[in-house]
């Protein structure tokens, strides 16, 4: 088994200021929890990652710090999860599942590989 890294994109154009309800939060973390805790009831979820703020810093050559990340693309990093399969064709089936999808997002799929 190896590790691989789902990360998900979305629409980078989309207001992520608008304020939710309780329950619209809910409604929306449902599908997300369900298909993560199927994953994790396989013995294949590492790690269940964690959202991405919009907010944030970008580092580049020569010491320059700027704000961001602004998205120069129409997608944005929503936020990612590491699972364990046996092949990357195997971490892009269990991919299929993700509610992300349903939103019009996308799922990047990378093997982990070893720093050794």
């Amino acid at each position: 088994m190896k590790d691989f890294l789902l990360l998900f994109r979305r629409d980078g154009s989309a207001d992520t200021n608008t304020q939710m309800s309780p329950e619209q939060i809910q409604a929306m973390m449902k599908p997300w929890q369900d298909w993560m805790g199927g994953i994790a009831a396989q013995n294949k979820l590492v790690s269940p990652g964690n959202r991405l703020e919009a907010a944030g810093k970008v580092v580049k050559p020569n010491n320059v710090i700027t704000n961001g990340p602004y998205v120069e693309t129409k997608e944005a990093v929503g936020g990612y999860i590491i699972i364990k399969a046996a092949s990357l064709e195997e971490a892009a089936e269990i991919s299929k599942g993700c509610p992300i999808l349903q939103m019009g997002g996308n799922v990047e799929v990378r093997t982990i590989l070893p720093m050794n």
